[in-house]
């Protein structure tokens, strides 16, 4: 294939699926002297009738032609010739056509340099026609994900490609193609000429699948994960103990499929035991991970940090792996579990009761842990029914009464008094009164008053 070939999709494209925005944009080109078509993804998944994420339109227009064009349009600009319009909060993209000056910049040139063959379709409006010189309709068929002529080339193009290829294949359950496959795995170490940010946006589209762990495995074999995460290999091979059926990494897939698709979950669920090869011994005969949750937590918010994740995000994910070992029994008080709530916060407890099944079930063994979860989980809702102290602003003293019945100047003092109160209301809340807190403090000064 030439790339000079037009071949025309045996897939319909309805005009009217297509958004009123979209037409009227490609119109307004058209009627101003310049080709224009809906290219790229948009085809793609309008071909396989799944919903449109990315509205994508090329023209022979310049961006500087656009930008006059639609200037009575919210737009701005990014880089590569491309001009975002903004219409009811959604971003329609216009790209200049690839290529060198008119009139060599043909649809068919453009459509040569993007990255697999099912991306590689334009739609006409004005003729009706689909554009598909690449053949990306018969891969639609099959169900593959190809490079468009030669991948070597599309890769050096854009090393993001990459991954991109493995995230497209596990999003829409396609195979990668073997000589697709071949140039990745060749090439995979280039992937670390991608930004750290736009590696995070394609590996969080791979967690937020319906079974991550698809997309991992080719992540590994092509190795693209020994570039970008190389610590969750640590566990590849590494056996646990009587409780876990699994090695650490194969228990570390089962739970981020296990979990709900959540950003959130699905990140702590890749990361929740990312640490354990490195604090794994064997005592008497058995492998043990001492403070596993804690190590985890911080090497997660490490990897974190490299990929640009928001602090916001890098504080949920690692509040969640640092509380996951929830270790319930059935004797625990309404304060302990008051407790448990407590320092949990501020993200609800729910969210990991939820990841705390998930991580059970990956186990792969049998026993009681899911029915005290079960336990746990109904007590908790139990608890959440009537008001609960959780913060020392809550109580029916403030820290100026504190300091007036105490005798006390502003300092630690009062914090650790406040503290004092907080942990006998979590245990008795009907303690939460005015006269019932002063009498409390008087004891507490009195007893340290008789043991200075």
């Amino acid at each position: 294939m030439t790339g000079t070939e037009r071949t025309t999709s045996d897939y319909s494209i309805n005009i009217g699926c297509l958004p009123y925005f979209v037409l009227s944009i490609i119109r307004r080109l058209n009627n101003a002297g310049f080709s224009a078509y809906l290219v790229g993804g948009a085809v793609r998944d309008i071909l396989l009738v799944r919903p449109v994420v990315d509205w994508d339109i090329a023209t022979s227009a310049s961006n500087n032609e656009i930008s006059l064009l639609f200037n009575d349009v919210r737009h701005f600009s990014l880089k590569h010739e491309t001009l975002i319009l903004v219409h009811k909060g959604i971003h329609y993209e216009v790209t200049t056509i690839k290529g060198n000056e008119f009139p060599d910049r043909t649809i068919e040139k453009d459509l040569g340099h993007r990255d697999f063959t099912i991306n590689a379709m334009a739609y006409d409006p004005a003729k009706q026609v689909t554009i598909d010189p690449y053949h990306g309709n018969q891969d639609l068929k099959k169900k593959v994900i190809r490079a468009v002529r030669d991948p070597f080339e599309r890769f050096n193009e854009d090393s993001l490609r990459l991954i991109r290829a493995i995230r497209i294949s596990v999003e829409l359950g396609f195979t990668v193609d073997g000589s697709t496959m071949e140039a990745i795995t060749m090439m995979s170490p280039q992937l670390n000429l991608s930004a750290n940010e736009r590696i995070r946006d394609e590996l969080m589209k791979i967690l937020l699948v319906k079974k991550p762990s698809a997309g991992f495995r080719l992540l590994r074999k092509s190795g693209l994960l020994e570039v970008f995460l190389p610590e969750l290999l640590e566990g590849l091979s590494k056996r646990q103990n009587h409780h876990h059926s699994y090695t650490i990494f194969r228990h570390i897939m089962e739970t981020v499929d296990r979990v709900e698709l959540d950003p959130v979950l699905r990140l702590a669920a890749l990361f929740h035991d990312i640490a354990k090869p490195r604090v794994r011994q064997k005592v008497n005969g058995e492998f043990r991970f001492y403070g596993h949750a804690e190590q985890s937590a911080l090497l997660a918010s490490g990897i974190m940090e490299r990929l640009r994740f928001s602090n916001e995000m890098i504080r949920k994910v690692t509040n969640l792996i640092t509380h996951h070992m929830v270790e319930y029994e059935s004797h625990w008080s309404d304060g302990a579990v008051r407790r448990l709530i407590r320092r949990f916060m501020p993200d609800p407890i729910e969210l990991l009761m939820s990841f705390r099944r998930a991580d059970l079930l990956a186990h792969g063994t049998t026993g009681s842990d899911l029915d005290l979860l079960s336990e746990l989980e109904n007590r908790i809702s139990a608890l959440k029914q009537d008001p609960h102290i959780i913060h020392t602003r809550d109580l029916a003293l403030d820290g100026r009464k504190v300091m007036e019945i105490l005798e006390l100047s502003p300092g630690h003092e009062v914090g650790k008094a406040l503290d004092f109160l907080l942990e006998n209301v979590t245990d008795n809340p009907e303690l939460n009164s005015e006269d019932a807190l002063i009498k409390l403090l008087k004891d507490m000064r009195s007893r340290s008053n008789d043991n200075p």
